[in-house]
């Protein structure tokens, strides 16, 4: 299987299975809306004669041998390995933990998948002794895995950062009874930061996530206090002041965009105009009857979004002044090791939520909904046959994506998604999808820009 597109000058061929990827020249390219699966040996005629009007026979015979060579050495329509292992994904220990620790929050936003902070559930904070409980239920069932992951999230944490601080310092002990390595990430809506609150994110925390929507106008149409005000004055300095402090530790700033601001390429510029150089946005891709969602109609501009922001990024490179979009980071030397590229995240089997009763959920987007509700940490509760159930749904199980060409680099999409949009695990959301081939296609051909001025 492979995918070939034209983008910003560049003729790219990416074979699915290896993970090839060829910047070609037009005869190449041409030659391979003949091919299917395979580069005979011996070129049919046929090919020749439908190109000779735009290409000199011996060009286009070089360029038969180039495909002919690429296929022998297994980077051109290569075969599928991995589809006889995904029988055997296995029950994995757990290594991620995603900590609610408050289902409540200062900000209401329109488009907050959390229901404006409370899941639903009601505005709650975690105690203590659940947070504990959920670093040992964590520890317990990490089995030998060392390094493990904590994302503190809400609602806002920062409503309940006391409690946030004790975890961490609980965790710390224990991970040294236990041979145990803790990584800590918190996500923010920026309003509670303080000094003190900076330093202790700055020092215990690998990565922090910073929530802001671009522009002022776009950020507080949207993201709104308790009285319908905005937020973005007030973040501002508290996120410059925490990013100028936090050294070469990991953070982003992780902006949404809806259909009211479907020119987010300023909103990322703006950001980065303010001195922010690692960032994301991600679209709303809800309920359609909601005014603000991405619909598949509004695809095409989308698709022609991202196109212009990864020229924004190109320039901003020549200019001297880069900056990382979250999405079209890729890695296409090694990338994701097999069983990731198979089924993604882990969620439901590596990966865990739990609430601030301790209720346990595949993963954050999962809470709120009780059908999928797996244990309690309070009472060491923990649904195997569900955690087996998500540990076996891969590329292969869902329809979709069996014969997509962008199978190993989304591996599989969202479940939580497809679940909440389709109604299944397993069926592919289709505008998720389609966005998700976009911002690939826009990051390999930024790989291969970048490459040529190297």
């Amino acid at each position: 299987m492979i995918h070939k597109y034209s983008l910003n000058g560049y003729n790219i061929v990416l074979d699915t299975n290896s993970g090839a990827v060829h910047v070609m020249d037009e005869a190449p390219f041409a030659v391979l809306d003949f091919l299917q699966d395979q580069v005979p040996e011996l070129p049919d005629e046929e090919i020749f004669a439908a190109l000779e009007g735009r290409f000199e026979r011996p060009v286009l015979e070089e360029a038969y041998a180039e495909l002919r060579a690429l296929f022998a050495a297994g980077q051109l329509f290569s075969a599928d390995e991995y589809e006889k292992f995904a029988g055997m994904m296995k029950n994995s220990p757990v290594k991620a933990m995603c900590l609610n620790v408050a289902h409540d929050c200062n900000l209401r936003c329109e488009y907050c998948f959390a229901a404006k902070g409370d899941f639903g559930r009601g505005r709650c904070l975690m105690p203590l002794e659940v947070g504990k409980k959920a670093i040992d239920f964590l520890i317990e069932h990490s089995a030998g895995r060392r390094n493990l992951e904590v994302d503190f999230f809400g609602g806002e944490p920062l409503m309940n950062f006391e409690v946030v601080k004790e975890i961490v310092r609980y965790a710390r002990i224990e991970e040294k009874k236990h041979q145990k390595n803790f990584r800590f990430t918190i996500t923010t809506n920026g309003l509670l930061l303080t000094d003190d609150k900076i330093d202790f994110i700055n020092e215990e925390m690998s990565n922090c996530v910073l929530s802001l929507d671009g522009r002022k106008e776009v950020n507080d149409r949207l993201r709104v206090r308790v009285d319908g005000s905005g937020c973005y004055d007030a973040i501002i300095p508290k996120y410059q002041r925490l990013v100028s402090q936090r050294g070469d530790k990991d953070y982003y700033v992780r902006g949404t965009f809806t259909k009211y601001n479907l020119d987010f390429t300023d909103d990322v510029l703006a950001m980065a105009n303010l001195g922010f150089d690692q960032i994301s946005v991600e679209p709303v891709v809800s309920d359609v009857k909601l005014p603000y969602s991405i619909r598949e109609e509004d695809f095409p501009a989308v698709a022609a979004e991202y196109e212009r922001l990864a020229n924004t990024i190109l320039d901003r490179q020549a200019q001297g002044k880069p900056f990382n979009f979250f999405h079209f980071m890729i890695d296409l030397e090694q990338g994701p090791c097999a069983i990731k590229r198979l089924r993604g995240c882990g969620c439901g089997n590596e990966y865990i939520a739990v609430t601030p009763e301790g209720d346990l959920f595949p993963c954050h987007q999962f809470v709120g909904a009780d059908q999928w509700k797996m244990g309690n940490v309070l009472d060491g509760s923990f649904n195997q046959e569900m955690k087996n159930d998500f540990a076996l749904a891969n590329i292969y199980t869902k329809p979709a994506c069996k014969d997509c060409w962008a199978k190993f680099y989304c591996s599989g999409g969202c479940n939580a998604n497809n679940w909440q949009y389709e109604g299944d695990i397993h069926k592919s959301h289709q505008i998720s999808c389609d966005l998700e081939k976009k911002r690939l296609e826009c990051a390999i051909m930024l790989k291969a820009a970048l490459a040529d001025r190297e």
